[in-house]
C-alpha cells in the first residue's frame, strides 16, 4: 500500500499562485507522500506539453509515482456531433496520460449536476446507452497504451454503488474498473461502509476523504456545506476528523487484500497544506492499526 495525494487537495495554494504543480511534487515528497494524482484544476497540462514533460521529469527525479489522472467528461450529449467531439476531447487527455507515463485514469461519464431530474433512476436508464458507448470507446483507445480507465462514484447521476456496477458490467472491458471513493457514497445518501463493501471487488484505486454530516432539517448555517441528493448537508473534513467510519472501512479494504495505491483528497475549509499533511499522517496510522 502506498499513500499519496491528489493535487486537488492543494487547490487553494495552486489557485492563489503560492504553489505550482511542480512545487506540489516536492511538497508531497517532503510530507511523506509516495505518489501524486493529477487533477487539472488550478493548472492545465493537455494544452501545455512543455509543462507536462516537466511534471513527468520532476516526479521521476523526486521518486514520486504519477499514479492517476482524473478529469471531467460527459458522454450524455444531445447529438452525434457533440458526442464525437467529446470522444475526441477525452482521447486527447488519454494521449496526455500516455505522455506523462501514467497507467491509470479516471473520467466522469456525465456532467456533475445538482439537477434533481438527472439524479433519477429514469434519467440514468435513459442515458445508459451513451454512457456505455463512450466508456467502451475510451477504454478501447486507452488499452493500446496499457492504460486502465475508470469510473468513480462521483457526480450524483452515477454515484450510488449499484449504478457504478451496472456501468462496469455493461461496458465489460478488462481495463475498465472503478476508482473507489470511500466518502462519495454519502453524496447520494448511501452508507459508505456498504458502498465500499459492494464495489471494492471492482476497484483499481481507492480515494480517501472525510465529511461532516448534518440532517436535512438541521441547517448548519454558513460555511462550505453542500446538499446531498436528498437534501442533507455535507462539508469536507480532514481524513480522520469527520464522521465517516474510516477505521471500519480501512479494515474492510485491508482485509480484502487490497494493496494498491490509496489517494488522499482534502476539500475542507482548513488551510490546504496543513490539512493534507495531517490527512496523510492520519490515513497511515489508520492503516497501520487496522
Amino acid at each position: 500500500m502506498k499513500i499519496g495525494l491528489s493535487t486537488y487537495s492543494l487547490l487553494g495554494a495552486l489557485k492563489s499562485g503560492e504553489m505550482t504543480v511542480l512545487d506540489a511534487i516536492d511538497w508531497i515528497k517532503e510530507n511523506g507522500g509516495e505518489h501524486m494524482e493529477i487533477v487539472p484544476y488550478g493548472f492545465t497540462l493537455v494544452d501545455n506539453p512543455e509543462l507536462a514533460d516537466a511534471v513527468r521529469e520532476k516526479a521521476e527525479a523526486a521518486g514520486i509515482e504519477l499514479s492517476n489522472y482524473s478529469m471531467p467528461a460527459n458522454f450524455v450529449q444531445p447529438d452525434e456531433a457533440a458526442f464525437e467531439a467529446e470522444m475526441a476531447r477525452v482521447k486527447a487527455h488519454v494521449d496526455l496520460v500516455r505522455r506523462l507515463g501514467i497507467k491509470h485514469m479516471r473520467h466522469d461519464v456525465t456532467a456533475f449536476t445538482i439537477e434533481k431530474e438527472q439524479m433519477t433512476i429514469a434519467w440514468f436508464e435513459e442515458s445508459l446507452p451513451l454512457i456505455v458507448k463512450g466508456s467502451r470507446i475510451i477504454a478501447d483507445y486507452a488499452a493500446q497504451y496499457g492504460i486502465t480507465t475508470t469510473i468513480e462514484n462521483h457526480g450524483f447521476s452515477v454515484q450510488a454503488s449499484d449504478r457504478v456496477q451496472r456501468v462496469l458490467q455493461l461496458v465489460d472491458r478488462p481495463n475498465f474498473k472503478t476508482t473507489l471513493d470511500v466518502g462519495n457514497f454519502m453524496c447520494v445518501d448511501e452508507n459508505p461502509v456498504i458502498g465500499v463493501m459492494k464495489n471494492l471487488p471492482y476497484a483499481s484505486l481507492v480515494h480517501f476523504k472525510d465529511f461532516y454530516f448534518r440532517s436535512f432539517d438541521e441547517s448548519p448555517g454558513g460555511g462550505d456545506w453542500f446538499r446531498t441528493s436528498n437534501g442533507n448537508y455535507l462539508r469536507g473534513a480532514i481524513v480522520g476528523h469527520g464522521e465517516i467510519p474510516l477505521r471500519r472501512i480501512v479494515k474492510l479494504i485491508k482485509g480484502f487484500g487490497y494493496d494498491g495505491n490509496v489517494t488522499v483528497e482534502f476539500e475542507g475549509m482548513e488551510e490546504c497544506k496543513r490539512a493534507s499533511r495531517i490527512a496523510m499522517d492520519n490515513l497511515r496510522q489508520l492503516w497501520q492499526e487496522a
